[in-house]
């Protein structure tokens, strides 16, 4: 009787340890401990493919992360939305980073990883060019960005690298009325991201003439930034959002066309599978997102000249030290955590 009892007290142990192993790692291995992410996303472009990747590919719940996402329409308002803490985490220009700085506030914000490494967007002209050349723009109208965005300033300093002086870019309509202003009549040419430059070409309403990131060169475009505060108390948060990432950009470079297409459909509803993977390519052709994300000395020397050269930045504004506003600790532990 005695020893009955034995094996039925070990095991109701073993039967106890097996419970408190799987709550601790959740089914698969995962997290069980979920975090919800208020999460802001400038816009909403193939262009952020790694991070739907990671959403659709159940990389940020692996991490223990439930992303809750929402589409700011500008890195002015993905910043504010940090600032005043209706988003944990923005994708945005990192010059909002410096921006916000310099007003010298209660609150900073920090660049701590860099998810694309070129422009990306895509210079359409109304009518077909079989050679196109920048000094086909003098005289003509550019449908552009907001003043002080990334792509904005990258077309402008790309316009001056080219010496292109007499181009009229408009800059005050909203991105998201951008094509629907073109196909109206407006413009001569249009600055767009995919998949809607290869919507409207698609649609014979466009023609492709040139690649800014190709034609402009590296340029740290879009990054993920969270305030001081919040990435100083919740760096396991931050360090699993970082993962998951990761994940989604290795992923997308070994998944096969089928499998691209299938993952980022849900977030683009209304365009092709075809149309989508097109997009895809063109971005990873161009070297688009970086095989480490890390934001770079050399990089952020460059964000600030371009600042300068488009006088959003006086010279005497710089940030001297990058790690006022930049953490890329959580970038260097990839591959070095569980």
């Amino acid at each position: 009787m005695m020893k009955n009892k034995g094996r039925i007290a070990a095991l109701l142990l073993a039967a106890a340890l097996v419970a408190l192993t799987v709550s601790a790692c959740g089914k698969d291995g995962k997290k069980s401990e979920t975090k919800t992410v208020k999460f802001s996303e400038v816009i909403r472009s193939i262009f952020y493919a790694p991070h739907y990747v990671a959403m659709s590919q159940g990389f940020f719940e692996d991490e223990g992360l439930n992303v809750d996402m929402n589409t700011a329409q500008g890195s002015d308002k993905g910043a504010a939305a940090l600032i005043a803490g209706t988003a944990d985490i923005s994708l945005v220009g990192p010059e909002t980073t410096i921006y916000i700085f310099n007003q010298k506030g209660d609150k900073t914000l920090k660049v701590f990883h860099q998810l694309t490494a070129k422009d990306g967007s895509f210079l359409l002209s109304r009518e077909k060019l079989d050679d196109f050349k920048w000094s086909d723009l003098n005289g003509k109208t550019i449908l552009g960005w907001r003043p002080g965005s990334a792509p904005q300033m990258v077309m402008n300093s790309t316009l001056i690298q080219e010496g292109t002086e007499g181009a009229n870019v408009i800059t005050n309509i909203a991105s998201p009325a951008l094509a629907g202003a073109f196909t109206s009549g407006q413009g001569d040419f249009i600055q767009l991201f995919e998949p809607v430059a290869s919507t409207l070409v698609q649609e014979g309403k466009a023609h492709y003439v040139a690649s800014l990131g190709e034609a402009f060169g590296d340029f740290p475009e879009t990054s993920y930034v969270a305030t001081s505060d919040y990435i100083k108390n919740n760096p396991d948060v931050i360090q699993s959002f970082v993962n998951a990432v990761a994940k989604g950009a290795e992923w997308l470079n070994t998944a096969s066309d089928d499998e691209i297409a299938e993952a980022l459909s849900p977030f683009f509803e209304g365009t092709s599978k075809e149309l989508i993977l097109q997009s895809v390519n063109r971005y990873k052709d161009q070297g688009t997102w970086p095989t480490h994300p890390e934001l770079t000395q050399e990089q952020f020397d460059t964000l600030q000249n371009v600042l300068v050269e488009n006088g959003v930045l006086k010279d005497a504004e710089r940030v001297a030290n990058m790690n006022d506003i930049v953490d890329m600790s959580f970038v260097h532990k990839l591959g070095k955590t569980e």
